[in-house]
C-alpha cells in the first residue's frame, strides 16, 4: 500500500490504547500524522530507526509527535544538555564543514559518523592485513569501544557469536524540540 491509513483506521477502531512504529521512517511518519488527524490518543513508541527528527517527526507534523517514546544509544544535538559537550562540538563542526545546507536535525547523518568512526576502529585494529578474513575477525572481537557520541554507559561490542554492536539503550520522550532521557540505561 502507498500509505497506512487504511491499517491505522482499523487499528483505531480496535481500542487498542499502546501504538509500536515497527516500521521505516516514511511509513512511521505517515502513522503518527494519521493518528494525530483521527484524534487518537495511544501511548506511541517508535522504532530508534524512525525517531529522527528532521527525517520523520518533522514530515510527520512536530505536534503531532510530543509525547513519542523511543530508544536512544547516541547523544542529541538537539538536547540541551549536550550543547557544551565536546564531542557534540566536534561533531557540528564537522556536520557544517562536510554537509552545509544539511538538516542537522536529521539524526541519519550522527548514526553514518558513528559508523564511520567504528570502521575506522576495525580498519585500525587489522593493521596492514587487510585481507576480508581479518577485517571480519577484527569486526567480530570488538571489545568495549567507546564513541564520543554514544550515550554513558553505552559501546559497542561484538564477538565470533554476537554480532549485535549495540546493545544497551535509554528511554527518551519527545518534548516537541528535542528527545529527552529518562529512565536508567537497559541492555545485555
Amino acid at each position: 500500500d502507498p500509505t497506512v491509513d487504511s491499517q491505522i483506521v482499523k487499528l483505531k477502531a480496535s481500542g487498542a490504547d499502546i501504538f509500536i512504529h515497527g516500521s521505516g521512517p516514511k511509513f512511521a511518519a505517515q502513522s503518527m500524522k494519521k493518528i494525530a488527524e483521527l484524534g487518537w490518543k495511544p501511548t506511541q513508541y517508535v522504532w530508534q530507526v524512525s525517531s529522527s527528527i528532521g527525517a520523520v517527526l518533522t514530515p510527520a507534523g512536530i505536534d503531532n509527535t510530543v509525547g513519542l517514546i523511543t530508544s536512544a544509544f547516541s547523544k542529541d544535538p538537539s538536547d540541551p544538555q549536550w550543547k557544551n559537550d565536546k564531542a557534540i562540538l566536534e561533531f557540528e563542526a564537522w556536520f557544517k564543514k562536510y554537509l552545509p545546507g544539511a538538516d542537522p536535525t536529521d539524526s541519519f547523518y550522527i548514526q553514518g559518523y558513528m559508523n564511520a568512526q567504528t570502521v575506522e576502529h576495525v580498519l585500525r585494529q587489522a593493521g596492514n592485513n587487510l585481507t576480508r578474513e581479518s577485517i571480519m575477525k577484527q569486526a567480530a572481537s570488538i571489545n568495549d569501544f567507546r564513541l564520543p557520541l554514544l550515550l554513558p554507559g553505552v559501546n559497542v561490542q561484538t564477538s565470533a557469536t554476537d554480532f549485535y554492536p549495540i546493545e544497551r539503550m535509554q528511554l527518551a520522550r519527545f518534548d516537541g524540540k528535542a528527545w529527552v532521557l529518562f529512565g536508567k540505561t537497559y541492555g545485555d
